[in-house]
């Protein structure tokens, strides 16, 4: 199995291929979900990916943000010059940036980020229709979950070590909400590192998760199918890239991993296993005091790790002393690399003659290079001399060579002329159609819902209440979760709902894309697809016959996108900012004492509510446009957002939508619709 590390420098950089890295990750200055790492400029790219192939690593780049329409050219420009270094493989998230990139650098390798909330063999089926070789499963994944993804055709890579995010990657908001900065577009604020708690505690961090580490599981891994191991940390130092990586070198090599450094390093009052093994308790912390000092402690010793070339490779050598003819050494390494070089011509020996151990000597002084010493074979002339400073200088250049050689083993072609062409689409409704979301058919059973275009309504309340809603089964879009445990059982779900009538599915996950067509689905793409551009926008409706577009772009940007199918927007509703795995409230309180809310530290409180196995956590304030229709009149639908709800006022919002309404009631938010995100 590949071990991957990350890179956020140089120095992290050298740290990564120095302790043994297979291959290393770094993010350029744009487009990578790691703004705030020092990151690569496009001359530090090149020297980056020397440098790894002169190891026989390889160099992943991270450009795994979503796209605006008003970056697509950039990105596609960017790529051109990141292609130009020859990387391993792109990290991508957004579909619209696959796009580009295949057809900008179609040699190299697509790996579908963990953003982009893989987590079943149904998504990584739709990934690989894309043209990805690669996922990168969700770090919420259990190993049976790993398995089945492994198994679907394609290299699955997962996280081994590092932080944990509390929300499903690539489903997280709550930066942006707050403090109008994407996860999503690489500027997370680290929102959940904050206090928040359900019974009101200031110094409770109830969305905090200790670190991952799976070095007691590698044995387990190695008969997932799992291709890469990956360890997080682009914002972390060198010392942490270097602690990280010999560990898990030595836990695959068959050794005993240094965990106690691991844990000084960097940890969160220690580390957890849960999402692999499946047992989820414990794993709730942060970082305190007492890891600051540790940490401190084992810099110094850490730096040591990396201070000398790690030696990746055997030369062989193959020398020729003849009288009046130039030396001829000739270098070959493990890999199959060779070059010659040649020298002046012998002299005769005055007092001592050249001897073949002298020879041997000079070459087998490799020092800080990447070699080790192999079989060399020399033929020497009777009664010759040769300088051993010659033969240091030939053996210097012949190590230069083959670095030059193994720096250039990588090409890739580019097509330098590709750029984005859009076509306007014109608007496909008159009037915005209003769609109506619930979590319960019960809050729906005494509204009028004929001024609707479709009602919304989950998986689990569908399969509960098939009989008495199928007068409605033409209206009805099934919404599976956005979580998939168990996608057999699901299937045998949405099989249930298709032979009731219910013909329409919510695509809340690339993976319906997938499995929603093979099953005869209508589909329907969500907002969790992260939508945010014309060219995901199109590749979206090749499936679904209409998208809603992310509510992290501006009005103004959403109006411009264009794409073949219908387009949409949130315009009321509580926003899920979070998808997680863990309860906060349930890790705290217990469900016993569940009151559906966690505060911050301002006393804002956002509900939480559980289903099908995960936990989604809403806006404090509903998102509400309807006294400014202008917001989304150039869309095809609107959707109205309902979770808690009750039926006065789903009445009331329906009414404002439909009807109109001159002013906002209190206590609403406008979302991102007006201020953007950074």
């Amino acid at each position: 199995m590949e071990l991957l590390a990350p890179a956020g420098n140089a120095e992290s950089l050298t740290a990564a291929l120095r302790c043994g890295a297979d291959a290393v990750y770094i993010g350029g200055k744009s487009f990578s979900a790691r703004q705030n790492a020092s990151n690569f400029d496009i001359d530090e790219i090149k020297k980056a990916a020397e440098t790894c192939h002169r190891y026989g690593a390889k160099l992943h780049i991270a450009v795994n943000t979503v796209l605006t329409d008003g970056q697509l050219n950039e990105f596609t420009e960017e790529i051109k010059k990141y292609a130009a270094a020859c990387p391993d493989a792109f990290i991508v998230q957004d579909p619209g940036a696959a796009y580009i990139i295949k057809n900008t650098a179609p040699d190299i390798p697509l790996h579908a980020s963990t953003q982009m909330t893989v987590h079943s063999a149904g998504g990584a089926l739709y990934a690989k229709s894309l043209g990805f070789s690669r996922v990168v499963v969700s770090r919420e994944a259990t190993k049976s979950m790993i398995s089945e993804i492994s198994s679907a055709g394609l290299e699955t890579e997962i996280f081994i070590h590092g932080a944990l995010c509390m929300s499903v990657s690539g489903q997280c908001y709550m930066s942006a909400m707050i403090g109008s900065r994407s996860a999503n577009r690489g500027l997370c604020a680290q929102s959940c590192r904050l206090p928040f708690s359900p019974v009101g505690n200031p110094d409770e961090h109830c969305l905090s998760l200790k670190d991952l580490a799976l070095t007691g599981h590698i044995g387990e891994i190695k008969n997932l199918g799992v291709t890469s191991l990956k360890i997080e940390g682009r914002m972390k130092r060198p010392e942490y890239v270097a602690a990280a990586v010999s560990a898990y070198r030595n836990a695959l090599d068959g050794l005993e991993p240094d965990t106690d450094a691991l844990k000084a390093v960097f940890s969160r009052n220690g580390f957890t296993d849960g999402y692999f093994t499946g047992c989820r308790k414990n794993m709730f912390g942060m970082r305190d005091k007492d890891d600051v000092m540790s940490s401190a402690s084992v810099l110094p010793d850490l730096r040591q790790l990396y201070r000398k070339e790690r030696k990746v490779s055997e030369i062989c050598f193959d020398v020729s002393v003849t009288r009046d003819m130039p030396v001829i050494l000739t270098a070959k390494d493990s890999e199959g690399f060779s070059c010659t070089v040649t020298g002046n011509p012998p002299e005769d020996a005055v007092n001592k003659a050249v001897t073949e151990d002298d020879i041997v000597k000079q070459l087998s002084k490799l020092g800080d290079t990447i070699y080790s010493p192999g079989p060399c074979r020399i033929s020497i002339g009777e009664g010759l001399s040769f300088p051993a400073s010659c033969i240091n200088r030939m053996r210097r250049e012949a190590v230069e060579k083959l670095y030059s050689l193994r720096e250039n083993s990588v090409s890739c072609s580019i097509n330098s002329s590709f750029t984005i062409d859009r076509n306007r689409t014109e608007k496909h409704s008159a009037a915005p159609a209003v769609r109506i979301r619930a979590e319960k058919a019960e809050q729906l059973m005494n509204i009028d819902t004929s001024a609707a275009e479709y009602i919304i309504l989950p998986v689990g309340t569908l399969v509960k209440n098939a009989d008495r809603l199928t007068s409605l089964k033409e209206k009805i879009i099934a919404e599976p979760p956005r979580f998939i445990f168990d996608e057999v059982q699901l299937k045998k779900d949405l099989k249930f709902i298709l032979s009731m009538g219910f013909e329409h599915l919510m695509c809340t996950n690339v993976a319906y894309l997938s499995t929603g067509k093979e099953l005869g689905f209508r589909l329907h793409g969500d907002f969790g697809l992260n939508t945010a551009n014309s060219v995901s926008a199109g590749i979206v409706s090749e499936a679904a016959e209409d998208v809603t577009l992310s509510f992290e772009l501006k009005a103004s940007q959403a109006e411009k996108i264009s794409c073949s199918s219908r387009k949409g927007i949130i315009a009321y509703g509580k926003l899920p900012l979070m998808l997680t795995v863990n309860c906060p409230v349930k890790n705290s309180v217990g469900c016993g004492r569940c009151r559906h809310t966690i505060k911050d530290r301002t006393g804002r409180s956002f509900r939480v509510m559980c289903s099908e196995g995960s936990t989604e956590i809403f806006n404090s304030d509903a998102v509400y446009l309807a006294d400014k229709p202008e917001t989304y009149k150039n869309m095809d639908f609107i959707t109205l957002y309902f979770t808690d709800e009750n039926e006065k006022t789903i009445k009331k919002i329906i009414t404002d939508y439909t009807e109109g309404s001159s002013s906002a009631p209190s206590g609403i938010t406008r979302g991102l619709y007006f201020r953007g995100i950074k």
